[in-house]
């Protein structure tokens, strides 16, 4: 381990592109999770995501009311997330959509692995050359947020010890695991009792790849690297899943003078590296803010690298920091009978109370909304306290910094005030909810700033998104940094034996790299473009499967615009098409007519004359082109090969069902006899 730094860090808050990683003792893993393309991992159920709203889920879909509680781990402890969690008093309902059966309902026991997922995760693990483990066995992993009917999400370690290569240099692979994926949140509703949440199963128990690397991504920039490198590594088995939502991103961001953090919801990777300065910069503030308040307490300053921590001491200045704020709890709502706030007033009027929180010292700590140099949230302790409140359910709470605002006059801080008996240093923190929610949230309130004499605590954040997107890169609390009673055996599903023999296999037949597909593709008569989007797109293997039968450059214009069809069909249909019998035109329509069917050629070609698409006789319709340019002759003397634009539409227009290669010849043929 490297020695603990010992100088103070450098840097501005408020300019977190130049904050040096060096300098500020920087450490950052990445995990990544990426949805494989089979069924789903522990049921037989087929991986299909349905495209529905809250708004749009059909009314035939089953729903399921469920409470979970939080249940004690192998070695007998709560885990510190799911305590939190039990807290919370949320409800659950879970929309049972078509692909969802007893095993997602959590009402039957789950099957042995899927084959193909287990393969896909052994073919990664050698390619990041990983080393295997001799059997899988299946562990359940504690899932706080009621995104699994079960309360756990079952995980199995495939292989450990790999290595990543990237340009700035290796990234050590610490493990690779196969586990299901969480339901989808389909909306979040507020009630008299605590929060309800929505989801949908479709997702629950499709298999994920999860990826976790060592902390030696060197910057932030290096972390985006990483990112696409995994992703990289991930599509060369060409069998995972692409589209938002696929891939997911979390960082493990902590500095020296910090603490680890995890932040999920990263899902842009262009956005990677500002995300991850911001948390820099939150950790810097924090760091010295610490440091600030322990001169109210007359505790020692915290040294510059966690390393250097006193456990005793710091259990010393959270006792005296306890004593200096203690849990005082006032009703002030009599404060805001005169208050012209409709929020408060309609708060008031349906049973909620006014909840205050006194901070003593803490008057000027919380600090008011901000902005560094790039636009993004600058850190402040206020926002944090009003994040620790939202996990409560809460939609905010008021602290005195910022007061009077929101409707709140100066009389009525003036009275809470009074209330409270503070004098000018003094902080406070306002919520207006249910009374056990205000005083849940107020408890949390305190907890988190408690913690503010501390480096950051160590939980899990989220990105801050709005309207679909991150809305600066700054983040949110979302629960504590889950601890080991998270994690214990599964004895539903047995152990699952990995020979030598399967793993030799594996290395056997290892996917195609990038170079030797874009060697493979250049040897075709195509495009440099269309070469370009059939790797892009994952099509090369689908256009070299059927390209020695057909047309190069047609086959692949078939293949890029008809993506998501049966690929049998489209080479069907081509070959019908180059038999004569039906238009290039046509094509897209048929392919699309005969959707989920295997047609053969004679019914391709009935349905193509059945319905107009049958080419023109290539004499009939060289004797329409030569009258259409006869009568034209003017316009193309004037014009030579000019006059091939407007008359291509004539033409087409003239002849219906006709094969634009033909037709563009035959006219072309026909204006140079009338030019020459």
């Amino acid at each position: 381990m490297a020695d603990p730094i010992r100088t103070e860090p450098v840097g501005k808050i408020d300019d977190a592109a130049a904050l040096d990683p060096a300098q500020l003792g920087f450490m950052c893993g990445i995990e990544v999770h990426q949805q494989l393309a089979t069924g789903k991992l522990h049921s037989r159920q087929p991986g299909v995501l349905y495209d529905v709203t809250i708004d749009t889920v059909p009314e035939q879909w089953q729903r399921f009311n469920r409470r979970l509680r939080a249940a004690r781990g192998e070695g007998g402890a709560v885990d510190i997330a799911a305590r939190f969690e039990t807290r919370r008093n949320r409800s659950f309902v879970y929309v049972q959509s078509p692909n969802a059966g007893l095993i997602e309902l959590d009402e039957q026991p789950p099957l042995p692995h899927d084959e193909d997922a287990v393969s896909i995760a052994l073919t990664v693990s050698a390619l990041l050359e990983a080393k295997p483990v001799t059997l899988l066995q299946t562990m359940r992993k504690t899932v706080v947020d009621g995104s699994n009917t079960s309360g756990f999400q079952r995980t199995s370690l495939v292989s450990i010890d790999g290595v990543l290569q990237t340009e700035t240099g290796p990234v050590g692979i610490d493990v690779l695991c196969l586990e299901e994926d969480s339901a989808r949140k389909l909306d979040t509703l507020s009630t008299g009792d605590g929060e309800q949440v929505i989801y949908n199963l479709d997702r629950l128990g499709l298999p994920l790849i999860e990826i976790a690397t060592a902390p030696d991504v060197q910057t932030p920039e290096h972390a985006k690297e990483t990112s696409m490198a995994l992703g990289r590594c991930l599509r060369q088995t060409r069998k995972v899943r692409r589209g938002l939502g696929s891939i997911r991103q979390d960082l493990n961001v902590s500095l020296a003078c910090g603490d680890r953090v995890e932040i999920k919801g990263c899902q842009d990777l262009s956005w990677i590296p500002r995300i991850i300065r911001l948390e820099m910069s939150r950790q810097l503030h924090f760091y010295r803010l610490a440091n600030e308040l322990r001169t109210l307490t007359s505790s020692p300053p915290l040294p510059p690298d966690r390393r250097s921590d006193d456990a005793s001491l710091e259990a010393e200045v959270a006792q005296s920091v306890a004593e200096y704020l203690p849990l005082t709890l006032e009703n002030v709502s009599d404060s805001f009978s005169s208050c012209d706030s409709k929020m408060i007033q309609t708060g008031l009027n349906n049973g909620s109370v006014m909840l205050a929180l006194p901070l003593p010292g803490l008057a000027g700590k919380f600090g008011v909304k901000s902005q560094d140099k790039e636009g993004a949230q600058l850190p402040r302790l206020g926002r944090e306290l009003a994040g620790a409140a939202k996990l409560a359910g809460v939609k905010g709470v008021f602290h005195s910094d910022e007061l009077p605002a929101y409707g709140i006059e100066t009389e009525h801080v003036d009275a809470v005030r009074n209330h409270l008996l503070l004098d000018s240093s003094d902080g406070f923190v306002l919520c207006l909810a249910p009374l056990w929610q205000a005083e849940l949230a107020l408890e949390s309130v305190l907890s988190r700033a408690r913690m503010a004499w501390h480096r950051i605590p160590q939980e899990v954040r989220n990105v801050v998104v709005k309207k679909g997107a991150p809305e600066d890169g700054t983040t949110s609390p979302m629960r504590p940094l889950p601890g080991g009673a998270r994690m214990y055996p599964e004895t539903d599903v047995p152990v699952y034996p990995l020979p030598s023999e399967r793993w030799q296999e594996t290395l056997q037949s290892l996917p195609m790299t990038d170079d030797e597909r874009q060697e493979r593709i250049s040897q075709y008569e195509i495009s440099n473009d269309q070469a370009s989007q059939l790797l892009a797109r994952e099509l090369d293997d689908v256009f070299v499967q059927y390209a020695s039968q057909l047309p190069h450059k047609g086959w692949a214009s078939v293949v890029l615009e008809n993506d998501t069809a049966d690929p049998e069909l489209c080479a069907n249909v081509m070959a019908v098409k180059e038999a004569g019998l039906v238009t290039r035109e046509s094509m897209n329509e048929i392919i699309e007519h005969f959707s989920g069917e295997s047609p053969s050629s004679e019914q391709i070609a009935e349905y193509g004359e059945a319905n107009g698409f049958k080419p023109a006789d290539e004499g009939d319709l060289g004797e329409i082109i030569q009258a259409i340019v006869a009568e034209r002759a003017d316009f193309v003397k004037e014009r030579g090969m000019g006059a091939m634009g407007p008359l291509m539409g004539v033409v087409m227009q003239a002849v219906g069902a006709a094969d634009g290669k033909v037709v563009s010849a035959l006219l072309r043929e026909a204006i140079q006899r009338i030019s020459e």
